[in-house]
């Protein structure tokens, strides 16, 4: 079963250049999907991504993609 990975591209504490390559290594069978996920108060605070279901958030890419790890179906 693929992942459903999210991600926005007006988050400010991500780049889509370094997180989705990042996320493609994590999880190479991600759907990965970028858009706007309706969550800005969270996103203008800090880093986030939409797991299998899950907000995940932290305060910068490379933290947010660790605690987005237990959530990868492997």
């Amino acid at each position: 079963m693929a992942n459903d990975i999210r991600v926005c591209e007006k988050c400010k504490h991500t780049r889509l250049k370094s997180i989705i390559p990042k996320i493609q290594k994590m999880a190479p069978d991600a759907d990965i999907k970028v858009g706007c996920k309706s969550y800005c108060g969270p996103c203008g605070k800090r880093a986030f991504i939409y797991v299998n279901g899950r907000y995940v958030s932290a305060p910068t890419e490379d933290e947010v993609l660790e605690k987005a790890k237990p959530f990868i179906k492997g």
